[in-house]
């Protein structure tokens, strides 16, 4: 069985060629690109770090799994999500 090498997506050159103005217009175009942060916001910024997570074994109902699996991959993540909405909500 041979390695599979993945093709980069990015055309790197064209990024290099690219003008901070240049790249800030695109940004701007892009619904999904996150907001362009300034350097204020750099300097109020703190590093948080994600919680550690526990692999662990959790019966729970057939209809509750394939209710979280039918919404997409990364179900156990949203189930996570929910569990730590009503943990905090519960201090």
């Amino acid at each position: 069985m041979g390695v599979t090498k993945r093709r980069a997506k990015t055309d790197w050159d064209r990024l290099k060629s690219l003008t901070g103005d240049e790249i800030r217009r695109a940004v701007a175009g892009d619904p999904d690109a996150p907001p362009i942060v300034d350097i204020a916001w750099m300097r109020r910024a703190k590093r948080v770090d994600p919680h550690v997570k526990r692999a662990i074994s959790i019966r729970l109902d057939e209809d509750v799994i394939n209710w979280f699996k039918a919404s997409g991959s990364r179900y156990q993540t949203r189930i996570n999500a929910i569990l730590r909405a009503y943990v905090d909500s519960h201090r």
